[in-house]
């Protein structure tokens, strides 16, 4: 026998062939809980191993502690420019090369950084600044052409 519950779902009452049929459900995925938990979990490793292949620099990737570098193409690719800035005065502009332009950066220095759209640390163009200790920025949000280091 069926009826409308309270919330509009239909209830199933006084028929023992909708029990026995929903206990039979209930072993059905009790015996089945074990195998899917299993393929869930692995699909999920999956997942995260796809992720961190995706987010490992390439073998050209090089960028040591102390050091901001900028490539000239996305994701570290093209040509790289390296600054030492452990040795640069705070709030000093120091331009990259005029034949460069960066497309992705990282910062290794313990300092933050700002990088500029223009080689003259202008504040008319874009500029964003960047935290120290490990920043990896694979597409910058516009061509870098200078950096200013921060105490």
């Amino acid at each position: 026998m069926t009826r409308p519950g309270k919330s509009g779902i239909v209830e199933l009452t006084g028929n023992p062939e909708f029990t026995e049929r929903g206990d039979e459900i209930m072993l059905n995925l009790r015996s089945h809980l074990p195998k899917m938990l299993v393929v869930i979990t692995f699909g999920l490793l999956s997942m995260a191993g796809i992720a961190q292949a995706a987010t490992e620099m390439p073998p050209e990737f090089t960028c040591d502690n102390g050091q901001y570098c900028a490539w000239s193409g996305d994701f570290y690719s093209g040509q790289r420019n390296q600054q030492d800035l452990r040795s640069a005065n705070p709030g000093e502009c120091i331009p990259l090369p005029d034949d460069f332009d960066g497309h992705s950066f990282a910062n290794r220095t313990s300092r933050l950084i700002t990088v500029y759209q223009g080689r003259d640390c202008s504040t008319e163009g874009d500029f964003t600044t960047y935290p120290g200790g490990g920043t990896f920025v694979p597409q910058a949000p516009f061509v870098v052409r200078a950096v200013e280091i921060w105490n």
